[in-house]
């Protein structure tokens, strides 16, 4: 199976997120000023509405033209005018990126089929602007049900530190972030659980 195959097929059941941004941007982006956002991976688009209504101009990505479709319907029902949001169905391993982002976020950026994370990392960091910043959480560590679904889990949880290396950036970005969190999270029986998120967030030095 291709990874467009088992994202569209991920995406073609039942909602997979809750539909609310993730706690995480809200968090870390409420308070900044609105520019351009990058959604990378953006599933059925609970972060780029979230930016949008805050009026953030945002490219959402992602692989699967299912999770794409229902990003658009969900931005029109919230009434995010059309122009605020770009939804791109795009394989990320494909993706060439383009420059000037204020903001660019990739969460749980993981797959259990083929996927060129590092490459698609480095290109996120080549997109953000002088004085922008980039977002990255990923899961830390399985969440305790992941043998019940393991078809859909991953063996890669990357470190504060491996995500940093990955990125492999230089003397003109600023790490202001980079650190596991803790949320409470309910499993697919209902049980409540504690999962850990590798948060990293660094910013490029604006040029002088």
């Amino acid at each position: 199976m291709s990874s467009v195959e088992f994202w569209q097929e991920r995406y073609r059941g039942a909602p997979v997120w809750s539909g609310r941004a993730n706690a995480v941007l809200v968090d870390l982006a409420a308070d900044l000023p609105p520019g351009r956002a990058l959604d990378l991976g953006c599933g059925e688009g609970g972060d780029a509405i979230w930016l949008a209504t805050r009026g953030w101009q945002v490219t959402a990505i992602d692989i699967s033209s299912n999770a794409i479709d229902r990003g658009r319907a969900a931005a029109a029902a919230a009434g995010v005018p059309d122009d605020r949001i770009e939804w791109i169905a795009c394989d990320l391993d494909d993706w060439t990126g383009s420059a000037g982002y204020d903001l660019v976020s990739a969460f749980f950026l993981q797959s259990p089929v083929a996927l060129a994370r590092e490459r698609i990392l480095r290109q996120a960091a080549a997109s953000v602007a002088p004085g922008g910043r980039l977002l990255l959480v990923s899961h830390a560590a399985a969440p305790p049900w992941a043998g019940q679904l393991h078809a859909h889990h991953h063996d890669d949880f990357p470190t504060p530190d491996g995500e940093l290396a990955a990125l492999g950036l230089d003397d003109g970005w600023q790490v202001l972030i980079a650190e596991v969190r803790h949320r409470a999270a309910t499993g697919p029986d209902g049980q409540p659980a504690e999962l850990d998120d590798t948060v990293v967030l660094v910013q490029r030095r604006p040029t002088e």
